[in-house]
């Protein structure tokens, strides 16, 4: 489960804040240090209030008089710490921090005991306080001291009982200085005292009773920690515990194990369509279907007039694209198209992230726009790469344009064979026989078969032409979308599906740490 744990923080690193992940590494850190000390030794804190009798509970327990006790103010200013056997502990708690330490020889049911007198909890020294909960945070077995007059204490029971209920495995209760409480009244606190337990999550925490100056003693307390000593379990109870309540403090910030449905097809083609007019997707088009037409025109065009159609400029080239290398001139896209892919992006983090909770839907939108300031620079490159298919002359146009030079020839011929007759009539000279197409004279009917052929070629030609560049822009714009979607995919998109993957990750390792 801790390694578990280890991998839903790295996994949610960058994703969720540092505030959030500090106390699962705080619990990864302290479960490495503590399983890699002493696993012979068990820690039991004594913890209570102030004149609960924890100290005196401790020094009969050791069997020596080392921890200070008093009735009404606190007397102990720090931890004490005995520990039972002849293995040393010294390494254990120099990671707990206790100074005061003391080693006796080992009782067979309790040997490798380390047993604890924490500073009382309620002192009117914050420093007493501090580090009571130090302590409470990392040992393995908790033993709450309570006596008649406080077992009752609000502060006691929301501040600490209440806050443990997750550690029921490591926790005992022991209701002392009983010898105060007739069997009436006792039995009345004890019954009372476990309805309290049960309100702060503890009902199932034993009640051991006891008391110094005479029975029932500390036998029941005696065996409780014999048993939990010789099992050594503690420790890895108590971590289960914290691990529990880590992974519950962690369980708000992954939501429930919904499904994911990430960038489907209809989000994708959304956030498509707001690059591709950002990119100059529309314009691009335009200017190709444009292209077409005039070039398919220099070409298919009546001969004589085509010097004309060379004067005016190529709609492409007034955009640079003619070199995929070069960077395009098409203009940075307009207010309008800019806000539409801001639009676009945060429409798509919403779409994507629907089923997330607050902090990844975020992380999502980060990721999303991580590239923003790259995009109109890979969409120009894009678009600049985009081979439009105008780069070679189309065999239909050269067939139509071989049949216009054909009709200017025809009516040349004509022309000049009219020209010759003319010359040799003005000159008297003999005329040859002029042969007729019907009754039109053969060099009428090529001038001007010639000039009214490449005229009718010409106007048949043009719808043509105009279909031709409609069906290229379109190939054009499909070309230009999957030039966009690649952008799309590389820029915005593989952000957000590593957010998603490192989510899905985190969520599986979470529910692994949950046990």
């Amino acid at each position: 489960r801790g390694e578990a744990l280890g991998r839903f923080v790295a996994a949610a690193r960058g994703h969720l804040s540092e505030a959030d992940l500090v106390p699962a590494e705080a619990l990864i850190e302290r479960a490495g240090k503590r399983l890699s000390l002493s696993r012979a030794h068990t820690v039991v804190a004594l913890a209570g209030s102030t004149g609960t009798g924890k100290s005196t509970v401790f020094n009969l327990l050791a069997g020596l008089d080392l921890s200070r006790t008093g009735a009404r103010r606190p007397t102990t200013d720090e931890a004490h710490a005995c520990v039972w056997g002849e293995d040393s502990a010294d390494g254990l708690l120099d990671w707990l921090g206790v100074r005061r330490r003391f080693q006796r020889a080992a009782e067979p049911q309790l040997s490798g005991l380390v047993l604890l007198d924490l500073p009382d909890f309620d002192s009117v020294r914050q420093s007493h306080r501090v580090e009571a909960d130090r302590l409470l945070s990392v040992v393995d077995l908790i033993v709450w001291v309570l006596n008649p007059q406080k077992y009752a204490d609000k502060v006691v029971h929301k501040s600490y009982l209440a806050r443990f209920h997750r550690h029921r495995e490591i926790t005992v209760v022991l209701f002392n200085q009983v010898d105060l409480l007739s069997s009436v009244d006792l039995q009345e606190c004890v019954s009372d005292l476990r309805q309290l337990l049960k309100k702060d999550g503890l009902e199932d925490v034993p009640v051991l009773t006891s008391s110094a100056l005479g029975p029932p003693g500390l036998d029941a307390l005696t065996g409780a920690l014999s048993k939990v000593v010789a099992a050594r379990q503690a420790a890895l109870r108590r971590l289960s515990a914290d691990l529990d309540e880590v992974t519950a403090g962690l369980e708000p910030l992954m939501g429930e194990a919904g499904r994911m449905d990430g960038f489907g097809r209809r989000t994708r083609d959304a956030l498509t369509d707001a690059l591709a007019r950002a990119a100059g997707v529309p314009v691009v088009a335009d200017a190709t279907e444009k292209a077409y037409v005039h070039r398919a025109r220099k070409v298919t065009g009546w001969p004589l007039l085509r010097w004309l159609r060379r004067l005016r400029p190529d709609p492409l080239s007034r955009l640079h694209l003619e070199n995929p290398a070069a960077a395009t001139s098409i203009g940075p896209a307009a207010p309008a198209a800019q806000a539409a892919v801001a639009l676009g992006v945060r429409d798509a983090a919403s779409r994507v992230g629907e089923s997330l909770p607050g902090p990844w839907q975020e992380s999502v939108l980060r990721a999303m726009r991580s590239k923003m300031d790259d995009l109109p620079d890979a969409l120009d490159r894009a678009v600049a790469q985009t081979d439009l298919g105008l780069a070679r002359r189309r065999l239909w146009w050269r067939a139509v344009g071989a049949l216009q030079w054909v009709a200017v020839a025809a009516a040349v011929a004509g022309l000049a064979w009219l020209a010759v007759r003319y010359v040799m009539f003005a000159l008297a000279l003999p005329e040859p026989p002029l042969p007729t197409l019907g009754r039109i004279p053969w060099p009428t009917a090529l001038l001007v078969g010639g000039l009214l052929g490449g005229l009718l070629l010409s106007m048949l030609v043009r719808p043509v032409v105009r279909f031709a560049a409609r069906r290229q822009r379109r190939r054009v714009q499909a070309r230009l979308r999957v030039g966009v979607a690649a952008v799309a995919a590389e820029y915005v998109v593989a952000p957000a599906e590593r957010v998603l993957h490192a989510y899905a990750m985190a969520r599986d390792a979470l529910r692994e740490a949950r046990g």
